[in-house]
């Protein structure tokens, strides 16, 4: 029986939500990329070009100093996050991303938790992310979740804003 809530169109928790670690290769990372990069060509005010943003000696998102996450439900990617390591202590978020359908439930909270849990796991006291002015969700996200605006830490042509939260101390 749904409730009067699920009648209204109440979208169900995030707790159906699987997030797992892939290959920031394979098939289902390089789905949720397009996807991703898809959605910054439509909202970008300039021509998007994914290979602009990504440098050639840049780390990858990779074990051991980083993992690209996968968010599903019911077994279909919905969602993405890759974590590196800048410097010692110091990592950086990067593509996270979460489809349309997907967004209202909690995930993007959730999976950016992951990404701190599994950076503090890797000895990182320190997480990095930047966005674009034109992704204000994902700027209201970062400050809810601690992050505070710094200045400029990379090279990356799209981004507008910077930020940094300090991970606590395990």
């Amino acid at each position: 029986m749904k409730s009067a809530s699920q009648d209204e169109g109440e979208r169900p928790a995030a707790a159906a939500f699987d997030i797992v670690a892939v290959d920031s290769n394979g098939d289902e990372a390089r789905r949720c990329l397009a996807a991703y990069f898809a959605e910054l060509s439509s909202r970008f005010e300039q021509v998007f070009d994914p290979a602009r943003g990504v440098s050639a000696n840049e780390p990858p998102l990779a074990p051991p100093d980083g993992c690209f996450l996968v968010a599903r439900l019911d077994g279909r990617a919905v969602g993405c996050g890759g974590l590196r390591k800048l410097e010692p202590g110091v990592g950086e978020i990067k593509r996270m991303w979460v489809a349309g359908e997907a967004r209202g439930r909690g995930l993007s909270r959730r999976l950016l938790q992951e990404l701190e849990t599994r950076a503090a796991g890797m000895g990182m006291l320190r997480l990095r992310l930047d966005t674009n002015h034109t992704l204000a969700e994902a700027q209201a996200l970062y400050r809810s979740a601690g992050y505070r605006e710094i200045a400029r830490f990379n090279d990356n042509p799209y981004a507008d804003f910077w930020f940094e939260k300090q991970l606590a101390a395990g």
